[in-house]
């Protein structure tokens, strides 16, 4: 039921955009029309369903092809183009729209089109929609098939009121029918009841049961199976006149109607998978249509895509799969084949009205609200635009000027975004090489020298002055500036100009330009780094550095920072002694040699584990002498770095404190020696010893609280 149902719907339609096509082309060219206009819904119901392969989709011949071609036809024949020369156009347009549509499906571009901005497409659909309803008003006013608009509207005297009644009957049906009557389409009760109208209307002048050359039904169809194939052959054999000159001719409204059709088939193929919670394939989809529509121009159609309302009728009738558009297909050319006669008295006017009321509802009246509110209102003025070149000159100007505002609509969102995520100050942020409290002090008071620009989003011509803007302030100001480049998605030639710039500036100052997180690979497929050392950006020099990620650039930078203090002691070579480690963390002297029996010493190779992930050790190590990196596993071969630990430093304190398994790994980077307390060892002396055993523990809690505290305040800045 499916198929019949979704036929119903289309092939209405079909007929009146067959006939709207060639109409322009003379009398007797209606019939033609309304035969391609079936031919079409049927090749395309066929082929595009089986290589297509969206479940439930209706392919049939639509609107914006009509309009298109409709205007293109009207315009070569007011240039007095031959009739055969017209027809061959129409039928190289179709046939390189579907080698279009198949380019776009092999090369994947039919994913792309889905992001074409909606002030485009819904200005574009509006100018299809005024265009029918422009090319269909003098139909149904009963005007001469050649007459324009406004040629018709300014000499009423060439109307007829025999094609004024018609119209209203059917735009009355159009609308009323879906209130009273909901299993038949409307456009099928509108179809039956023009039809009707007209031949009630004979009774009062017998000229209008005229089949034969009367202007104002479609006309006697060629309906024997022989006679078909016939016209399908003699078709076919008119490519034999093509040329290149002609081909490049039709190339321009042919990539247009290729990109209308495909937007119109995926815009109803994401319909149907909210409808219906199923996935289509874009690409697979555009081959589909676009072989749909290269059978569909040699066998003498016209082109179509993916149609909302009998796809909608056919979901609502049941259908489940493909094999629904195929059957929608097959009914068409059964409705041909047995129909033919009915459909040749089909009045001119009641498809005109049926296609006035398409038009109507494809402008988007939606959009008249962008107008009230600010930040909308250059998406109506886009609208407008597109609407106005559609309209002055043709559809085929309106997709290029489409396609040029879409770019400005790109262009504009990306500019207005920002591309500066956060500054941090040097203060806000350390590195995890965990620091005495004088050292701290000292990179407290030094934090201005140094800031952190995280940079987000697309850097490329359209913010690189705004990239410019954010840096600047900061030369002269800085002796360290670090560009955090993790949220980068995109990178052009003019943002790295600009950082060059920067990079120059700070180099004359002094100062650093410090690149960390480069990513590996963009979006886009560029590979960052090597694109920042191709175009010279990232070199080895002593100003411009580069660093894996944010927490080595900061352990160097702190290094170079403590480096230049004078009032640091240098580090010494030979371990450190108990009482020297109690000085360091600030412990209270001798609390440690009161349970020096309790205490070893130990010395790890460099690379060796210090502690290990998962072990059940309770042991706290001060490191007399050495460097160690303690790291959390992640997923595959990623780690969190948790901290770095040298001389003076303790590890371990989770453990000792609450004994359980390790939670992370802990290295030697170099010779490391240390001493080591056990929790067990230590509770046998802590009786004995209670007052060390306190000032252990509240030394262990203080350089802990220092420790978050300092963690929070990176937290509180990474929050801003």
């Amino acid at each position: 039921m499916g198929g019949l149902a979704a036929m119903l719907v289309a092939l209405p339609s079909a007929i009146a955009f067959g006939v709207t096509i060639f109409a322009p082309l003379g009398d007797e060219f209606g019939s033609r029309g309304a035969m391609a206009g079936i031919l079409g819904a049927t090749a395309l119901g066929l082929i595009a369903s089986i290589f297509g392969g969206t479940d439930r989709l209706i392919t049939a011949p639509c609107a914006p092809a009509a309009a298109l071609l409709a205007a293109l036809s009207l315009d070569l024949g007011r240039r007095g183009t031959p009739p055969e020369t017209v027809l061959l156009m129409l039928m190289l347009i179709g046939l390189t729209a579907g080698a279009l549509q198949i380019a776009f499906g092999l090369s994947g571009i039919g994913k792309l089109i889905r992001f074409i901005p909606y002030p485009v497409v819904s200005g574009y659909l509006s100018a299809v929609g005024l265009t029918i309803i422009g090319g269909q008003l003098p139909r149904v006013l009963g005007a001469d098939k050649t007459t324009s608009l406004w040629g018709a509207l300014l000499h009423p005297e060439g109307w007829r009121w025999e094609s004024l009644l018609v119209g209203a009957v059917v735009i009355g049906v159009m609308l009323g029918a879906p209130r009273l009557i909901r299993a038949v389409p409307a456009a099928i009760i509108a179809l039956l009841s023009g039809v009707l109208a007209y031949l009630a209307l004979g009774g009062a002048n017998p000229t209008l049961w005229q089949l034969q050359h009367n202007p104002l039904i479609v006309g006697p169809l060629n309906q024997s199976e022989g006679a078909l194939f016939d016209a399908m052959g003699q078709h076919m054999l008119t490519l034999r006149a093509w040329t290149p000159a002609l081909l490049a001719q039709v190339f321009m409204p042919a990539l247009s109607l290729a990109a209308l059709l495909s937007i119109d088939t995926l815009k109803t193929c994401v319909v149907l998978d909210a409808m219906t919670r199923s996935h289509h394939n874009p690409n697979r989809e555009m081959i589909g249509q676009g072989l749909g529509n290269i059978g569909s121009a040699l066998l003498g159609g016209i082109p179509g895509a993916g149609t909302m309302g009998a796809s909608l009728v056919n979901v609502s009738s049941g259908a489940q799969t493909r094999r629904s558009g195929m059957l929608e297909g097959l009914f068409a050319l059964l409705a041909f084949l047995l129909l033919s006669s009915l459909v040749a008295w089909v009045p001119i006017a009641a498809l005109g009205a049926i296609l006035l009321v398409v038009g109507y509802r494809m402008i988007d009246w939606h959009s008249l609200a962008f107008f009230r509110t600010a930040s909308t209102r250059f998406d109506f003025l886009v609208i407008l635009t597109v609407i106005g070149v559609a309209l002055v000159f043709n559809l085929i100007a309106a997709s290029g000027a489409g396609i040029a505002l879409a770019a400005v609509l790109f262009l504009r969102e990306q500019s207005r975004s920002t591309i500066l995520r956060r500054k941090l100050e040097g203060g806000e942020m350390f590195s995890r090489v965990v620091r005495h409290e004088v050292e701290l002090k000292i990179l407290l008071r030094d934090g201005f020298k140094m800031v952190i620009v995280e940079l987000q989003g697309a850097l490329f011509f359209g913010t690189a002055n705004q990239l410019y803007q954010a840096l600047e302030p900061e030369i002269g100001q800085r002796t360290y500036v670090v560009l955090n480049l993790r949220r980068v998605q995109s990178l052009d030639l003019s943002a790295t100009h600009a950082l060059e710039q920067i990079k120059d500036r700070l180099e004359a100052a002094g100062a650093y330009l410090i690149f960390t997180e480069i990513p590996r690979g963009l979006p886009s497929g560029l590979k960052m780094k090597r694109y920042l050392r191709e175009v010279g950006l990232v070199r080895d020099t002593e100003k411009a550095l580069a660093f894996r990620d944010l927490d080595q650039a900061l352990e160097w930078i702190e290094s170079q920072m403590l480096s230049t203090e004078p009032g640091l002691a240098p580090v010494e070579e030979k371990p450190l002694e108990l009482d020297q480690i109690e000085a360091l963390l600030g412990w209270k002297p001798g609390c440690l040699a009161a349970i020096a029996p309790a205490i070893e010493a130990r010395h790890y190779a460099a690379g060796t584990k210090v502690l290990n992930l998962g072990g059940p050790e309770d042991e706290l190590l001060f490191i007399r002498q050495g460097t160690v990196r303690v790291l959390l596993p992640l997923q595959g071969k990623d780690h969190w770095h948790i901290g770095t630990f040298g001389r003076g430093d303790f590890i371990g304190e989770m453990g000792f404190l609450d004994p359980s398994r390790r939670a992370a790994d802990a290295t030697a980077i170099d010779e490391v020696d240390c001493y080591v307390l056990s929790r067990e060892r230590f509770n046998a002396l802590a009786d004995a010893h209670s007052a060390a055993a306190a000032h252990i523990f509240e030394g262990i809690a203080c350089v802990l609280a220092m420790r978050v505290r300092f963690m929070n305040k990176e937290l509180r800045a990474l929050r801003t």
